[in-house]
């Protein structure tokens, strides 16, 4: 009989407890959330389904660590109008982040909201929510930022606001608030907008730090100086006091004059400041951990992402307008950007694409073709955006960077050091993906900018390719960056037109970067003279020094070697001068398997020859399973 310690019966029996209290309380979020959907109409389709998890596969909600409480809620942009059911998204007790921007919501500020007591970041711009705010304020103690702009909220800013001790970010602007504004006595609070209200009285002396834009567009705000002469009488006013009430006085008289050159200045400032700021940013002269994207146009802001089916990010193009960017560098067809969204929940790739050589039209029909895509060797673009202005286009953000960062370094980063196996990988995988996209549309997409930057390492680490389709919508002049060069074509280069042989050459380049660990265009160690890698390749190869050909790296895996030399036929076959004399990408796939295959033979065959060289026997009832490098399990 075996005796168990009451200790860990009533262990046992708390973790259970727990863990059916945790599944409880999310499936509380759960329906609360379906409650909330199914009562208020959409027109953009959620994939909610009851059956998945609330946390892995519902879009736009974000769940604790442990799985037990969702945390948050981001929809913009989804469609949904008419007010906030009673009873549903009050319930999500434990919700940190709420956003439902840019949607058409209407009716008043949830009365129920006051249970959120967790809430801290609260994004309601770009509805048609109206009526006053609750007056106790306070009851949201942990609130940093706090956007209810463009809306039609009215009555007074309750004076408890100022209990918001936590507050960073207040944004009221474009509502109907009147009254005086109260005194935000907030030290934290760094960004204010009370602009377009029907807000009067005189501005409190906590806010006067602030610009007089965030002020402008109110009835009368007067913005006098309170400050008293230590040597003036009880009853009489300081020269400075009264200086600033004979301004005062004199901007009301000129008000309908003042405002308006004001308004002007100030809009023609903005527009310099942005142009000077697009500018820098083009020219890689700003800080990417200072600077965000600017896309601040009067059409950017009116106009909207449009995301794929099966996107679960949730975020707008108002979220792009405010994060921090990095510039990752400067492409063949625009720069390229990593976007850190709202709260540092989600990161991004955004693409500005530069002259564009189609339409709106035809953009939208490509990047229709190109969204299609779904293969796991092809980096799915997640959404798309077009204006006058600018063309954006989304992705995901890899965070081991690109093939070419790994192979010879980024920003002063070192290379990484890869062997063989996943140097095969990598070339299997991007065949496989260049291969999809041959076979879309009707077998005739073409990918055009082919190069390891664009190359990536998906979960299973096998190479993954990015930047698909985009060549055959840019202008035909676009010419290639310096470093992107080395990969075109030769029939490329002298027409400016992509085809799906010259996808094989760039692949082939690929390869040859690959099996060298060299870049396609470099310099000698003299630095005085540019080699081409094809035919610094060719060259060598003639002389019957193919093991010169080969990275150092690569040397160290000496039973590697007959394959190295059959990818490097491989690649060479690829390079060849005449389109016509390529092989095409399927069967540089099956080629390319077979290396694999040997590859995968030769290690379970050493696999079994090293156990069976060890004295190793399974007890009896037992088995003994080994697993080799490549994952295969192999059972005895």
């Amino acid at each position: 009989m075996v005796r168990v310690s009451s200790f860990w019966v009533a262990m046992v029996l708390g973790i259970f407890v727990l863990s059916e209290t945790s599944k409880s309380l999310v499936e509380n979020d759960k329906q609360a959330l379906m409650e909330f959907v199914k009562n208020v109409p959409h027109s953009r389709p959620l994939n909610w389904d009851e059956k998945l998890s609330v946390c892995k596969n519902w879009s736009g909600v974000t769940c604790s660590e442990d799985g037990s409480r969702v945390i948050g809620l981001r929809l913009p942009g989804a469609g949904f109008h008419g007010p906030i059911p009673e009873n549903t998204l009050s319930r999500l007790s434990a919700l940190q982040v709420l956003s439902l921007r840019s949607n058409g919501i209407s009716g008043k500020f949830p009365s129920d909201f006051g249970n959120l007591k967790n809430l801290s970041y609260l994004y309601f711009q770009n509805n048609h929510f109206s009526g006053p705010l609750p007056l106790d304020l306070g009851v949201w103690e942990n609130l940093t930022i706090v956007n209810l702009s463009n809306n039609g909220f009215n009555g007074s800013i309750p004076d408890s606001i100022s209990g918001l001790i936590r507050l960073t970010h207040l944004d009221l602007s474009s509502n109907s608030f009147s009254g005086e504004i109260p005194d935000m006595n907030l030290p934290s609070l760094q960004f204010l907008n009370l602009s377009d209200n029907n807000l009067s009285g005189v501005l409190p002396v906590s806010l006067q730090r602030f610009p007089r834009s965030v002020f402008f567009g109110n009835n009368n705000v007067s913005f006098l100086d309170y400050s008293v002469s230590n040597s003036a009488g009880a009853g009489e006013l300081s020269e400075r006091a009264l200086l600033g009430i004979i301004l005062s006085v004199s901007v009301i008289g000129i008000l309908g004059f003042g405002f308006g050159v004001l308004l002007l200045i100030c809009c023609l400032r903005r527009k310099q400041q942005e142009e000077a700021f697009q500018g820098e940013m083009e020219k890689g002269e700003m800080s990417p951990e200072e600077k965000a994207i600017s896309l601040q146009t009067q059409e950017t802001m009116s106009n909207r992402l449009v995301f794929f089916e099966g996107f679960n990010y949730a975020f707008d193009l108002e979220d792009l307008l405010g994060a921090s960017a990095e510039v990752l560098g400067k492409g063949t067809y625009g720069m390229a950007y990593k976007v850190i969204l709202e709260e540092a929940t989600t990161t991004v790739v955004v693409k500005r694409l530069k002259e564009l050589g189609v339409g709106k039209r035809g953009f939208e029909q490509q990047m229709q073709v190109v969204g299609s895509i779904k293969h796991e060797n092809v980096i799915e673009l997640r959404a798309y955006y077009f204006s006058k202005e600018e063309k954006l286009i989304v992705y995901d953000y890899f965070t081991h960077g690109s093939v070419s960062a790994m192979l010879h370094g980024r920003n002063g980063e070192s290379k990484r050091h890869l062997d063989w196996k996943t140097r095969l990988r990598i070339a299997i995988g991007a065949a496989r993906g260049i291969a999809r996209i041959h076979e879309e549309n009707g077998g005739k997409l073409v990918h055009g900018n082919i190069k390891s930057s664009n190359i990536f390492l998906n979960s299973r680490q096998y190479g993954c390719v990015s930047d698909v389709g985009i060549s055959t919508i840019m202008s035909p002049l676009t010419l290639p960056v310096a470093r992107s060069a080395g990969y075109c074509a030769p029939e490329a280069m002298d027409n400016r037109r992509a085809a799906q042989p010259s996808d094989v050459y760039s692949f082939g380049v690929v390869l040859l970067e690959l099996l060298t660990g060299k870049s396609p265009l470099h310099a000698t160690r003299g630095g005085d003279e540019i080699v081409h890698l094809v035919r610094w390749v060719h060259s060598v190869v003639r002389e019957e020094w193919t093991a010169e050909v080969f990275d150092s790296e690569l040397m160290k895996f000496p039973d590697a070697q007959e394959e190295m030399v059959e990818m490097l036929q491989i690649a060479l076959s690829c390079v060849v001068r005449v389109p016509d004399q390529r092989p095409q990408i399927h069967q540089v796939v099956k080629m390319i398997e077979n290396l694999q295959h040997i590859d995968m033979e030769k290690t379970e065959r050493q696999s079994f020859e090293n156990a069976a060289s060890k004295p190793l026997t399974p007890a009896q009832g037992e088995l003994l399973v080994i697993l080799d490098s490549q994952d295969q399990i192999t059972i005895y």
